[in-house]
C-alpha cells in the first residue's frame, strides 16, 4: 500500500476558500496530508500539468494512491481521512450527479467574484 501522503492544492487569496482550508487542517490535526497553496506557489500549476486558472478555481487533491480529485470528489478524499467526516465522504458519492454541478458552478461564481475584487 502507498504511504504517500494526501496532498491539497488550494487558493489562500480567496477568501472563502482559505477560511474553508484553515477548518479543514483543524479537522485533520494529525493525518499524513500536505497543504499548498496556489497562491503562493503558482509554480505548481506547471508541475501538475494543470492551468494555473483551474488550479484557482478548483480545489485540488492529489490522494495517497496518486489520483487527482478535484471539486466535490476533492472533498470526499478529505473527509474521508478525517475521523469526525468519514461520515461525510460514506454519504457524498450517491449524490455525486447533484454535487459536481453544484460545485462548478459555485466554484465558478466565487472565482468570478474573486478576480472582480483583483484577490490576484
Amino acid at each position: 500500500m502507498d504511504t504517500s501522503p494526501t496532498t491539497v492544492y488550494y487558493n489562500s487569496a480567496c477568501p472563502v476558500c482559505d477560511a474553508g482550508i484553515c477548518f479543514q487542517k483543524k479537522q485533520m490535526h494529525g493525518c499524513a496530508v500536505e497543504f499548498v497553496d496556489v497562491h503562493t506557489h503558482p509554480e505548481m500549476a506547471d508541475q501538475l500539468g494543470i492551468d494555473l486558472e483551474l488550479l484557482r478555481e478548483r480545489l485540488h487533491v492529489l490522494d495517497a494512491a496518486g489520483h487527482m480529485q478535484v471539486g466535490d470528489r476533492a472533498f470526499t478524499t478529505l473527509w474521508a481521512q478525517t475521523r469526525s467526516q468519514r461520515w461525510l465522504a460514506r454519504l457524498a458519492p450517491p449524490f455525486y450527479w447533484l454535487t459536481g454541478p453544484l460545485y462548478r458552478v459555485l466554484a465558478r461564481l466565487l472565482y468570478r467574484w474573486n478576480r472582480h475584487r483583483a484577490n490576484w
